[in-house]
């Protein structure tokens, strides 16, 4: 039986006091390495003053902060340089320099912190800034920039001392639901490509759960839950149902579908109204290769196409009486009560000819250049369950994903 790994971070019983008050209350928790953790909390619940505690600008009052098994406050003040050294943190407002072109923000942090040649700084921001696609932009100026673009910058400026961990204090505040999901979408993309180890304060449910391996939820200055996003489905706290039933409704904000709690709800809700042995469907879609579309079109046209697939889905299954959500950055589910296997397939076949037929508008009106010829799939399969509960429902859900084959096949130019 193999044993848990070591966590990159932990924090044992961390209390910090503000004028007497504790602002952290004997915190627990872990976050592993090469994992995107999200950090969520009310405003003023202490996110901040959390992640002062990795990066070493606060120290706590009792407790302890292991990095890889090492007390930080017992180690030697070289090696905590050196660790410390190996973390990157991305502002909330991207923090800029105004009067520094694209190019020397993001180089920025090797002119000060390194003795590495000028050569070599180069080499280095100019490949940051092709995989941002960023490199028509090295002499212009913040100001001259969109929102979108500037957030890559900073992320890049970030990026460029090879950290090991990334924190990022709410990245996505300000932003319309598009950029959003752009900018979140930004980053799971360069975490998997670069390997760093990801910690995102944020109160975006539930746009952020997409993206994340491990959530943290803050309350009252104690962690009242650590686990993954699926895991939170089953959890139950007074303030959790607030907050996040305040946040996140009864509808997902990006593609208009049920949330995901308000999805299981429905699901379990309309179980309990059917007959024993009454069939139902599961249809499971995706966008296979999402990351690399997305590396070509841009993340906000990327969002634009989940969005518009999420429409698609809703007008040819929630208006015949089934019901949907997103499961994941580019996967839905659907159910259809009362439906067997061949009536829906006649549903999904109607879906495929549509989706074919009309294609998908958000990517052309999204190019702002033209580009080579590329291929945007949509995938569909099809699971048929029974209301006798011999199967749970994201059972069905994965035996339905197992049978994905393509449904429409959309060329862009």
């Amino acid at each position: 039986m193999s044993s848990e790994p070591t966590p990159l971070i932990e924090f044992v019983d961390v209390t910090k006091r503000f004028e007497g008050r504790p602002v952290l209350d004997r915190i627990n928790l872990r976050i592993y390495e090469n994992e995107v953790t999200t950090i969520i909390g009310k405003s003023g619940a202490g996110k901040s003053v959390l992640l002062k505690h990795i990066i070493g600008l606060l120290r706590p009052d009792s407790g302890s902060v292991y990095f890889r098994g090492k007390n930080i406050l017992k180690i030697s003040r070289s090696e905590r340089s050196e660790i410390l050294g190996k973390m990157s943190y991305m502002f909330q407002n991207n923090a800029l320099f105004d009067s520094l072109n694209i190019y020397d923000n993001i180089a920025f942090p090797l002119a000060q912190k390194t003795r590495l040649d000028p050569g070599t700084i180069r080499d280095r921001v100019r490949r940051l800034m092709t995989i941002a696609d960023l490199g028509d932009v090295a002499h212009k100026y913040p100001s001259e920039l969109s929102g979108g673009m500037q957030k890559r910058v900073a992320l890049c400026r970030a990026l460029v001392t090879d950290p090991t961990i990334v924190l990022f204090d709410e990245p996505t505040t300000g932003q319309d639901i598009i950029r959003r999901n752009a900018i979140l979408s930004t980053i799971t993309q360069y975490q998997r490509k670069f390997g760093f180890t990801a910690v995102i304060i944020s109160h975006d449910i539930p746009d952020v759960l997409y993206i994340s391996n491990r959530v943290l939820i803050l309350h009252q200055g104690k962690i009242i839950f650590q686990g993954s996003p699926e895991d939170m489905e089953g959890f139950t706290h007074p303030f959790f149902d607030e907050f996040v039933e305040s946040l996140e409704g009864f509808q997902e904000s990006l593609t208009g579908l049920h949330s995901r709690r308000s999805f299981k709800l429905r699901y379990q809700n309309t179980l309990q109204r059917k007959h024993p042995e009454e069939r139902f469907a599961v249809l499971a879609f995706s966008v296979p290769g999402f990351d690399t579309i997305c590396e070509k079109i841009g993340h906000e046209t990327g969002q634009r196409l989940i969005q518009e697939i999420g429409a698609y889905i809703s007008k040819h299954f929630d208006t015949v009486g089934g019901f949907s959500s997103r499961q994941g950055q580019n996967d839905f589910i659907t159910v259809l009560p009362f439906t067997d296997a061949g009536e829906a397939q006649q549903l999904l076949d109607d879906f495929a000819r549509d989706l074919d037929k009309n294609g998908l508008a958000s990517i052309h009106s999204g190019l702002s250049k033209p580009m080579d010829c590329f291929e945007v799939t949509v995938c569909a399969g099809l699971a048929q369950g029974v209301s006798d509960g011999s199967a749970e429902l994201f059972d069905l859900f994965r035996q339905a994903r197992d049978h994905q084959r393509v449904v429409a096949a959309i060329t862009c130019a």
